[in-house]
């Protein structure tokens, strides 16, 4: 391993890390794909070879490249090729298609996108309204008449490109929100927020050599270049990649490779957890997970189970990559459901609807200040508006809602646009959510409001439930198991009962979704039922 090092934070660049680590430890492995295997010299003679091909079809600095493709070797090649460039990419989410993957090409407006042979079927329905100028395709396909073979555009013994004068602080990417609230909105995001996120978060893996990386997060996903490739790329390790994320293949993934790192974002680690055990659950080569979220009450039997570190919980986003942490803690062993304290380079403050800090122990949502440059987002791509939205003054406001103890830790309770206000009461829906998960035939929930019928511009808690293959529950015994172990008001009015929930790739609930589909005709109401929650 080598972390790299840069004494002027000016200097940092993705374009630079990539070919200082080829001069340093080119013949050390970086991604491992399948059988494919690239040194850290290969992946950056195949990165200035292709940003060769790509100058010569007219990207140049500031400009962007879009993917729509799988996850795999090649986008590393893309992402990094584009920054040598001083040009900017944007991963498009490859569950788009019609009118949703339309508007994100067309908004991002690309000079060049590139696709792949699964994909550009679904692109060439929407090809002629695309202002594109130039389209790639991994493999070539038949579908795009004029489109190229992205092969072709690899310019064979290419030098290093010759930079301008880049800044530390210059957009690298924009990334588009998963949308699981609203319409999805272009992160615009700087070297330095990725650097300084990067190995912040690098520090509680404690990375030595031996260590291998494993993925398996949509490359569209901010997660997956904070956490896994560019973890990978800074500190000069070995990364494993896999398409997609796989409950049956998991372990055996892992033991493939001989990974020893990985992170799981959303509900991977439930699924895992949730799969039937086995007496070789431990026998794998992986020593260290950071799952987000994991349950309290789930943690310390998961680790046992699977003979797993369990790395501290953190909290990021796509605009502010990295705003809690444990890297500042004086304490061995912090609060276990904390998601630590603020970056140090940040101010923070919890407040409520009106701008009020509010006291201790009680949510409020989460304001956070710079105290140095590049340490957010870049505002949002061609959306001034919702750029201006997000501050009051210098304060970005997170949308996510926390609480803090006397003690200066921090605990994640809702996504603002998530909480459900009822009667003069914001009521976390992940705290509902991780306390329903708490009964054994709860193999997965979701908690959200719906509008409420007495209450105009207040909204009721419904749950909808998955329950484990062969187990029964009733709504009213549900219901109970709550008022049992939480607060009165964390009992839904409406609890359901359904086959599946609408999951993103990396397993978060699309919650708008549930919210439109709202009470049906399969909904328990507790109040219709009279059942009435003991406070």
């Amino acid at each position: 391993m080598n972390t790299l090092q840069f004494p002027d934070i000016t200097q940092r660049h993705i374009g630079r890390a990539i070919a200082m680590q080829a001069e340093q430890i080119g013949d050390q492995p970086f991604i491992l794909s399948g059988e494919d295997r690239f040194s850290f010299f290969e992946v950056n003679r195949r990165v200035n070879e292709l940003a060769a091909g790509l100058a010569a079809r007219g990207l140049k600095a500031g400009e962007r490249l879009a993917f729509y493709m799988d996850s795999g070797p090649e986008v590393i090649f893309i992402a990094l090729a584009a920054n040598k460039l001083g040009a900017v990419w944007v991963p498009v989410n490859t569950d788009y298609k019609g009118a949703w993957l339309e508007d994100t090409v067309a908004r991002s407006r690309p000079v060049i996108l590139v696709t792949d042979v699964k994909h550009a079927g679904r692109l060439a329905e929407v090809r002629d309204k695309l202002p594109v100028q130039h389209i790639l395709v991994q493999g070539g396909s038949a579908d795009l008449a004029d489109a190229e073979d992205l092969a072709a555009v690899y310019s064979q013994g290419a030098s290093e490109p010759t930079r301008d004068e880049f800044d530390y602080g210059d957009t690298c990417a924009v990334l588009w929100t998963s949308g699981t609230t609203g319409r999805s909105k272009g992160v615009m995001q700087s070297h330095n927020v990725f650097f300084s996120a990067v190995l912040s978060g690098a520090v509680p893996f404690k990375a030595t050599e031996g260590d291998v990386i494993y993925s398996v997060l949509p490359m569209y996903n901010t997660a997956a270049w904070v956490t896994n490739i560019f973890r990978a790329l800074f500190c000069g390790l070995p990364l494993a990649l896999d398409p997609t994320f796989s409950v049956s293949h998991f372990w055996e993934r892992i033991d493939y490779y001989r990974a020893t790192q990985t992170f799981t974002l959303g509900a991977m680690h439930m699924f895992l957890w949730n799969a039937p055990e086995r007496p070789d659950d431990a026998d794998h080569s992986l020593r260290k997970l950071m799952a987000i979220p994991m349950p309290p009450q789930v943690a310390g039997p998961f680790s046992k189970r699977f003979g797993v570190e369990l790395m501290p919980q953190g909290l990021g986003q796509s605009e502010a990559q990295l705003l809690c942490n444990h890297n500042e803690s004086p304490d061995p062993e912090p609060p276990p459901a904390s998601c630590g304290r603020p970056a140090p380079n940040l101010e923070a403050r919890l407040v409520d609807d009106h701008g009020n800090d509010v006291p201790i122990g009680e949510p409020g949502e989460l304001w956070v200040r710079p105290l140095e440059p590049y340490l957010i987002f870049n505002g949002y791509f061609d959306d001034t508006e919702a750029t201006a939205a997000a501050y009051e003054g210098d304060w970005y406001k997170t949308g996510d809602m926390l609480r803090r103890d006397e003690a200066g830790y921090y605990y994640f309770s809702d996504r603002k646009k998530d909480a459900v206000r009822f009667k003069g009461r914001n009521i976390s829906t992940f705290e509902v959510e991780m306390t329903a998960r708490r009964h054994p035939a709860i193999q997965d929930c979701a908690a959200f409001g719906v509008p409420s019928a007495e209450l105009a511009s207040e909204s009721e808690l419904k749950l909808d439930v998955i329950l484990k293959p062969g187990e029964a529950l009733s709504a009213r015994e549900l219901a109970q198991f709550i008022n049992d172990n939480a607060p009165y008001f964390f009992v839904p009015r409406y609890i359901e009962f359904v086959d599946s929930l609408p999951y993103t790739p990396t397993n978060k609930v699309q919650k708008y979704r549930l919210r439109e589909r709202g009470v049906t005709d399969n909904t328990w109401d507790a109040q219709a039922e009279g059942f009435r929650a003991e406070r």
